[in-house]
C-alpha cells in the first residue's frame, strides 16, 4: 500500500529531503511557543497572576517587593517592579507601581514603627528612598541619592539612612550613614581601608556587591559583602570587624549570599541566618567558643566553620533548607513562631517554611522578588533559633502546591540532574545555573522554559540550515553578485 509514496519520495532530490525535514524539526520546535503565544493574544490571560497556597494564615500582612526585569534601564510591562501587600490568606490587599516616578527596580522594604514603610528603590542614574503610607498609598517624603543600585537603606537613630553603598568607581564600594536633617554624610566605612584586596571580589565594575546593612545594636552593623561570600559586623566607633563568617571563595560556607539576619540565642550565642543564594540554600550559622563579640580579620581565609579567627571561636553550620528546592534565594527572615520566611526568587515566589522544610504559606509573586516583611513584627522580627527549638539539620522543601514560574523541574533542573554524578557534572550545573539566572530576563512572559528552549534551538537551526545553503549554493550566489555588479558599473545609456 505504500510502495507509491516510497518510490515518490526516491524521485525527489535529496537535498529537498533534508531540507523538509529540517522545516518539520523548526515547527516541531516552535509550535508550542507559537500555540502559546497565540492562546495569550486571545485570552490576554495575566502572566504575572498572583496567587497563593496557604495551610497556616499568616500573622497579619506580608509586603513584597518585586524588582521587576528591566534592558538597560527600559523598563518591561509585561515583568514589571512593584510592591506588593498579602494578607493572612493570601488575598492581595494592595500593589504599588514604582514606574510612575521613575523608580524602575524595588528592593529592600522595611516596616517602619507607625507601620508605614522604608523603601528603596533605584532609578539608572540615582537612588529613591521614600517613606511609604499603605494606606493613602502616597510617598510621605523622598531622598534622591546620587548613588547607583542601592540594595539597602534602613533608617536609624530617628533621621539618619544607613546606607549600603556599591558599584562605586576605583573601588570606592562602602557603608555610610547620611544625616537627613543636616544633608550630609556622618560616617562612613570603606572596604578599600580595611583589607579587602582590589583583587578580590567581582572586579573592578562590581567589586564588593554589598547589598545589605542592619543595625544590630547601638553601633554595629551587620554588612553583605556578597561578592566576597562573608557576612561581617562592623563597630562603628572602632571601625573594626568584630565579626565575620565565611571568606573569599569558600563556597562550601557561603556563596554570594543576600539578606542576613542577625539572631542571638537564649544564651547569647551569636547565630546568623542567611539566604545562601548562589547555594540554593537558606542557612543558619551559630558561633560558639572564645569571646563571641570579636573576631577576625575582613581578609582572613580560614574555613569559617571550623574557626580562624583571632579569638578561638568558630562558626558552625546548625541548619539548612532548600538545595533542591529553591532557585536563588535572597532574603530570610525567622519569624517568632519558629518558621522562616523566604523569598525564592527566580521560582518567582515567598514562602513560609517550618524548621523541618515543609511550606505552610506561599503566594506567586513575579517578576524576581526581592525582599519580604511581616508589617506585624517590625523590621527585622527575628524568632528563636533552630538549637533552641531542637530542630538543627540539613531539610529539603516540602508541601509546595503552587505551579510556581521559572524553571521548576523544567530544563535548569532537567540538566543539572541528567548529569549528576558524571564527569561533566560540573559543567552541567553551571549551564543549569546560567540557564536559569538569565532567561527569565528575556523569555517572553507567555513563553515556558522549554518552549523557549524550543524556540532558541529553532533558532539556532534555522541559522545552521542558512549557513549550509549559503556554502551549498555558493556558486550561484556568487554568479548573482557579479551580475548585479557588472549592471552597476555598466554606464548609462
Amino acid at each position: 500500500m505504500n510502495r507509491p509514496s516510497l518510490d515518490a519520495l526516491r524521485g525527489v532530490p535529496r537535498r529537498w529531503l533534508v531540507r523538509g525535514a529540517l522545516a518539520l524539526v523548526v515547527l516541531a520546535l516552535v509550535a508550542p511557543a507559537a500555540i502559546s503565544g497565540a492562546t495569550f493574544l486571545v485570552t490576554s490571560e495575566d502572566p504575572t497572576n498572583l496567587r497563593a497556597s496557604v495551610d497556616d494564615p499568616a500573622n497579619g500582612t506580608t509586603v513584597i517587593s518585586i524588582q521587576g526585569f528591566h534592558f538597560q534601564g527600559m523598563a518591561n510591562a509585561n515583568k514589571p517592579a512593584r510592591l506588593i501587600a498579602v494578607g493572612p490568606r493570601g488575598e492581595v490587599q494592595w500593589v504599588h507601581n514604582g514606574s510612575g516616578f521613575d523608580a524602575r527596580w524595588f528592593y529592600d522594604v522595611d516596616p517602619l514603627p507607625d507601620r508605614n514603610l522604608l523603601v528603596t528603590a533605584t532609578t539608572p542614574n540615582a537612588t529613591l528612598v521614600y517613606e511609604f503610607d499603605p494606606q493613602t498609598r502616597e510617598r510621605v517624603w523622598t531622598e534622591r541619592l546620587p548613588i547607583h543600585d542601592t540594595h539597602d537603606v534602613d533608617l536609624i537613630n530617628g533621621d539618619q539612612l544607613l546606607v549600603a553603598n556599591m558599584r562605586e568607581p576605583a573601588h570606592g564600594d562602602r557603608i555610610f550613614v547620611y544625616n537627613r536633617t543636616t544633608d550630609e554624610t556622618v560616617w562612613e566605612w570603606e572596604f578599600a581601608a580595611h583589607g579587602y584586596p582590589e583583587s578580590g571580589g567581582g572586579g573592578p565594575k562590581d567589586w564588593t556587591h554589598v547589598n545589605d546593612v542592619d543595625k544590630i545594636a547601638d553601633g554595629e552593623y551587620l554588612v553583605s559583602p556578597r561578592n566576597f561570600d562573608q557576612v561581617i559586623v562592623v563597630n562603628r566607633s572602632t571601625d573594626e570587624v568584630t565579626m565575620q563568617l565565611g571568606s573569599d571563595g569558600n563556597h562550601s560556607v557561603l556563596y554570594e549570599q543576600h539578606n542576613p539576619q542577625y539572631l542571638r540565642g537564649a544564651n547569647g550565642t551569636p547565630t546568623v541566618l542567611v539566604a545562601d543564594s548562589e547555594n540554593d540554600r537558606i542557612v543558619e550559622y551559630a558561633r560558639t567558643g572564645g569571646n563571641a563579640t570579636a573576631g577576625g580579620n575582613a581578609t582572613s581565609t580560614g574555613n569559617a566553620t571550623t574557626g580562624g579567627a583571632a579569638n578561638g571561636s568558630a562558626w558552625t553550620r546548625t541548619w539548612s533548607v532548600g538545595t533542591r528546592g529553591l532557585n536563588w534565594p535572597r532574603d530570610a527572615d525567622r519569624l517568632p513562631n519558629g518558621n522562616t520566611l523566604v523569598v525564592d526568587t527566580m521560582h518567582h515566589r515567598v514562602v513560609e517554611v517550618t524548621p523541618t522544610g515543609d511550606v505552610v504559606w506561599e503566594f506567586h509573586a513575579p517578576w524576581a522578588p526581592y525582599d519580604a516583611e511581616r508589617i506585624t513584627y517590625g523590621d527585622e522580627a527575628g524568632g528563636p533559633t533552630m538549637r533552641e527549638l531542637g530542630a538543627t539539620g540539613d531539610y529539603d522543601l516540602s508541601g509546595s502546591r503552587l505551579a510556581v514560574g521559572g524553571d521548576t523541574k523544567t530544563v535548569s533542573f532537567w540538566l543539572a540532574a541528567a548529569f549528576e554524578g558524571t564527569p561533566v557534572a560540573a559543567e552541567a550545573n553551571h549551564a543549569a545555573r546560567l540557564w536559569a539566572h538569565v532567561t527569565p530576563w528575556i523569555r517572553p512572559v507567555w513563553m515556558s522554559s522549554w518552549e523557549f528552549l524550543g524556540a532558541v534551538l529553532a533558532g539556532g537551526l534555522v541559522v545552521v540550515w542558512g549557513l549550509g545553503e549559503a556554502v551549498y549554493q555558493r556558486r550561484r550566489i556568487r554568479r548573482g553578485v557579479s551580475r548585479v555588479v557588472s549592471r552597476v558599473r555598466r554606464p548609462a545609456e
